[in-house]
């Protein structure tokens, strides 16, 4: 069965970031995800998780100045120090939120940096990461970006996440797999789910074009579910779109679901 979380990065954006805690539940979701947790105390988004009933679902590591247009630093060379400080940073907050999954971002390339440096640097993070993560059972995800909405990002297609997962020799890194990225990237939704279903811990969606939600766009979801059913995936479905209106009013394609 289906199992929705809200994206509070995306969603319920008309009330301040706790707040949206109690939007989500209220709408029937029973977990959310957002890009970062840093800005609030673990007291508080704890709180408003067990006020809610809502599972932690999903974070991001520390990913750079975010409002400068950083996203991400793991295939920085000149920043291990800065990533290896946000692992702990993260498993920090992962630990008491009770949140099983953190997201590495790759970044977006730095100029005049070899193609075997970059690689270099982000396996040699994300082993890193993902060691450390483990001993607190938490799961690295690594997510593949489209480049018209982040042009330079690092890793771009589900076949290039799994060739650097198999490059780190660790077991504790799984795939992101973001529906509307790879819609843009790749095509082809369905048989690569299925081909690589025992990669993928979680899936985010979103319609192509506009970054709306399901039904918006050209993207079948009817089918994408149903077919998400049939091969049996029972991980989350993270809802990171922007709604064409307001969040409610765009939540009728998930009614059944919540």
């Amino acid at each position: 069965m289906t199992k929705l979380c809200a994206n509070l990065s995306m969603l319920f954006t008309e009330v301040d970031f706790l707040d949206r805690f109690d939007k989500a539940a209220e709408a029937g979701f029973q977990g959310v995800e957002y890009l970062f947790p840093y800005a609030c105390s673990i007291e508080d988004i704890v709180a408003r998780l067990k006020r809610n009933n809502l599972t932690q679902v999903l974070h991001n590591l520390p990913a750079g100045d975010w409002d400068a247009g950083e996203r991400g630093i793991a295939c920085h060379p000149d920043r291990v120090a800065e990533f290896e400080e946000g692992v702990d940073l993260a498993i920090k907050y992962a630990t008491a939120l009770g949140c099983k999954q953190v997201n590495v971002l790759a970044g977006i390339v730095p100029a005049d940096v070899p193609a075997e440096t970059l690689k270099t640097t982000f396996v040699n993070n994300i082993k890193y990461a993902a060691d450390k993560l483990a001993q607190h059972g938490i799961k690295l995800l690594i997510e593949a970006i489209n480049t018209r909405d982040i042009p330079g990002f690092y890793v771009t297609s589900t076949e290039q996440t799994l060739e650097l997962i198999a490059a780190s020799g660790s077991d504790n890194i799984a795939v992101q797999y973001d529906i509307y990225h790879m819609q843009i990237m790749e095509g082809d939704l369905a048989s690569t789910i299925s081909r690589n279903q025992a990669q993928i811990q979680h899936i985010q969606l979103a319609d192509n074009p506009g970054r709306h939600e399901p039904g918006t766009g050209e993207i079948n979801y009817p089918f994408i579910f149903n077919y998400l059913n049939e091969i049996g995936y029972t991980g989350w479905i993270g809802c990171e779109y922007k709604p064409f209106d307001s969040t409610e009013k765009g939540l009728g394609w998930a009614k059944s679901f919540l």
